[in-house]
């Protein structure tokens, strides 16, 4: 598989979104173990998780143990594997809140140390903003991290503009991935692509084939996916990451999958090279 530039580091060109794999109410945890290493077999070296994963508030932090217990068992070949975590979203049952405090990163960063075994963070995302903390004190949280050593890069996930110009700012060369969502569906970080391309920061777009309830029908919502498709002998999904490893060097999709064949077909996708006047079909749909 290709690979593409994230911070000093290569990984493959597309990644693997592991949050499907623990956030609903019944989750097969063998399947899981089983897609993580049909990934690694595929060439993946990228997994994205984050410690807010999870079905509810007693079981936060299950998509890192999870991908810690696969990638153990995967043994000899998994130590190149970039594992991507998140924090800044916390669980009060079922229900998705926000802490943004440098403090609260700072507890969450050391637990996801300890349930993914290991003594630095490759990168570590803060989640999303939280609007009741000043995201120039959150940012600064992240740096602390870099500068203790706890973390080696830092990424920012569902930011702006100003948002992402602030987190340079702050981090510096620390900066290396900005993680936002982005599909045929939605397109409206564009803006937030065009300047990560612009600054050579590492661009992950999040739910690239739509979301977990509506990638299946890609092809029929947007049909022009499929028509491309059908030229390649590829699927719609296929054509929607290979369209978006084309908007910019810096893209690095990370689809999300609980089922080993899922894998496989994304994986593929990665040296999926479209026409020029097919491309411009596809950024023409809306």
């Amino acid at each position: 598989m290709q690979q593409r530039r994230l911070g000093d580091i290569n990984v493959s060109a597309i990644g693997l979104g592991a949050m499907p794999m623990s956030v609903r109410e019944t989750n097969d945890e063998d399947l899981a173990v089983r897609t993580i290493h049909r990934a690694l077999d595929e060439g993946v070296s990228l997994i994205d998780t984050a410690d807010a994963y999870s079905v509810d508030e007693a079981a936060f932090g299950h998509n890192e143990e999870l991908i810690a217990r696969a990638l153990r068992s995967y043994g000899a070949g998994s130590e190149h594997v970039l594992v991507a975590t998140k924090g800044g979203h916390t669980r009060e049952g079922t229900e998705w809140t926000l802490n943004g405090r440098p403090d609260y990163l700072r507890k969450a960063c050391e637990g996801s140390l300890r349930r993914l075994g290991v003594e630095a963070i490759g990168l570590y995302q803060h989640h999303r903003p939280d609007p009741e903390v000043d995201y120039a004190d959150t940012i600064g949280g992240l740096k602390e991290l870099i500068d203790d050593g706890l973390i080696v890069g830092a990424g920012i996930s569902n930011a702006d503009p100003a948002q992402i110009e602030l987190a340079r700012e702050i981090l510096g060369d620390g900066l290396v991935a900005v993680q936002n969502q982005y599909s045929p569906k939605f397109r409206s970080s564009q803006p937030e692509l065009d300047l990560c391309d612009k600054y050579g920061i590492a661009f992950l777009p999040w739910s690239p084939l739509g979301g977990m309830s509506e990638a299946g029908q890609l092809g029929d919502r947007f049909s022009v996916f499929a028509e491309v498709g059908r030229t390649y002998d590829a699927t719609a999904q296929q054509v929607a990451l290979a369209w978006e490893l084309a908007q910019s060097p810096v893209v690095i999709p990370i689809p999300g999958a609980s089922r080993p064949e899922s894998v496989t077909a994304s994986a593929q996708a990665a040296d999926l090279v479209l026409a020029p006047e097919d491309l411009e079909r596809l950024d023409a749909t809306a």
